[in-house]
């Protein structure tokens, strides 16, 4: 099947090609049709499988081929898409303005940790496909700085990340600000119980779509476990790294300070590294994002949230430095390689403390992962695991240490941004 078969208008399909793709993948290939029908969508797929594509080129079909609604005198924002950090509003933004290039439609990215005031500047002007964290947004739609009214169709994408990172008060916000009649797409790598009650309340007798098994990984990247003790896992890494000569490596911690800190460490071994989170600064992640997809950083150390978006070609290798204390970002993280049909490896290193982890992550994917140890750094069999700590004791302090050992409870609305005086430079949006 080409992409010519679809429905799509030559305009679009032009671009496509002229961005060296003739064949949809199979979610756009059951996507476009659902989303050109006009019915709102339930989508699953994993990351890396051509979703962004998958909804962006009907979104520019619908709205090529309609007369958009009236509004006051000022044209109309028409569609909305929601997604969970920056880096990722940022790449589906880029996507629109390549795919639409030949059409007359007009796209913006809006997101926080930058300045408000050259987007209220922007949204004056013509605005057809918005693209938006939802705190930014809701910022903008406190100061009447925006209409949502004209919307015809909202996007959330990769919805269970939102919801992870504690967005469905946002959410449930940006909905009463939209009008009824419109159609709504949800896209998620993986389905929990609360994905299917926000689909539920969202979706009106939604066609659903799912490419993988539930919560599967992709067979193209091969994983393995090292077990190591939890004091050598620099030492191996950097050993790894040096010699099979790795390139283009992302590693995961789970924590921001966990990342600065492996950072350092491997420059102080001769390795290019850069660390990448939410209290970075957005010309700081730009720059390490360049840097790393140009090839001349050898390392970018991220937390779960800042890696979402991160979309390259070829990456084939991504390190679980620390193994997440949620399963389902297991598959998250290691989706960032073998994407495309391309062949990638996942490496987890692995401590005695992370051993229920492990147990939790292939129970999910439903398979064993392979155990390997590497000669000189095998792990002390009388090792004994030790309690890993979530939270900070500043947490643990003010909730008189109820939650302790029960992992991370989901952020509260001013731990997910600053007070309202300082809400453009939120961490997550």
């Amino acid at each position: 099947m080409h992409f010519s078969e679809l429905g799509l208008a030559e305009e679009i399909v032009r671009a496509v090609h002229e961005h060296g793709y003739t064949t949809p993948t199979p979610i756009q290939q059951q996507a476009i049709p659902a989303i050109l029908a006009g019915g709102d969508l339930l989508a699953g797929a994993q990351t890396g499988t051509g979703k962004t594509a998958g909804f962006v080129l009907p979104i520019l079909q619908r709205l090529m081929a309609r007369t958009p609604r009236q509004g006051g005198g000022h044209p109309p924002l028409r569609a909305l898409i929601l997604t969970p950090t920056r880096e990722l509003a940022a790449q589906v933004e880029e996507s629109v303005r390549i795919y639409g290039r030949h059409s007359r439609l007009s796209s913006m990215v809006m997101f926080g940790g930058v300045g408000i005031n050259p987007q209220i500047q922007r949204l004056r002007s013509r605005v057809d496909i918005l693209v938006a964290t939802p705190g930014r947004l809701l910022d903008h739609a406190g100061q009447k700085t925006i209409d949502l009214s004209g919307v015809e169709i909202l996007v959330l994408d990769e919805a269970d990340r939102m919801l992870d990172m504690g967005f469905i008060h946002d959410i449930r916000k940006v909905l009463a600000l939209l009008p009824r009649d419109r159609q709504n797409l949800l896209f998620s790598a993986t389905f929990s119980d609360d994905i299917k009650a926000l689909a539920d309340r969202l979706l009106n007798k939604p066609t659903s779509i799912q490419v993988a098994r539930r919560n599967a990984t992709a067979d193209t990247v091969a994983q393995r476990v090292y077990s190591v003790d939890r004091d050598r896992k620099r030492q191996l890494l950097s050993h790894l790294i040096q010699r099979h000569d790795w390139f283009r490596v992302l590693v995961f911690t789970r924590t921001k300070h966990g990342a600065n800190r492996l950072a350092e460490q491997l420059c102080r071994d001769g390795i290019s590294a850069l660390a990448i989170h939410g209290n970075k600064s957005q010309s700081a992640r730009t720059r390490a994002l360049s840097e790393f997809k140009s090839g001349r950083l050898r390392v970018l150390v991220a937390t779960d949230i800042a890696a979402r978006g991160i979309d390259i070609s070829e990456l084939p290798h991504v390190v679980n430095y620390e193994l997440p204390n949620v399963a389902e970002d297991y598959v998250h993280r290691i989706g960032r390689t073998g994407r495309a049909g391309a062949e990638g490896e996942a490496i987890s290193l692995v401590c005695v403390d992370e051993l229920d982890y492990l147990r939790g992550i292939e129970r999910l994917i439903r398979r064993q992962l392979p155990r390997e140890v590497v000669s000189g750094f095998e792990p002390d069999p009388d090792a004994r695991p030790q309690p890993i700590q979530l939270r900070s004791p500043e947490h643990l302090q003010r909730d008189g240490g109820r939650n302790a050992g029960r992992g991370p409870a989901r952020p509260t609305s001013a731990e997910r941004r600053p007070a309202r005086t300082h809400r453009s430079g939120g961490r997550y949006r």
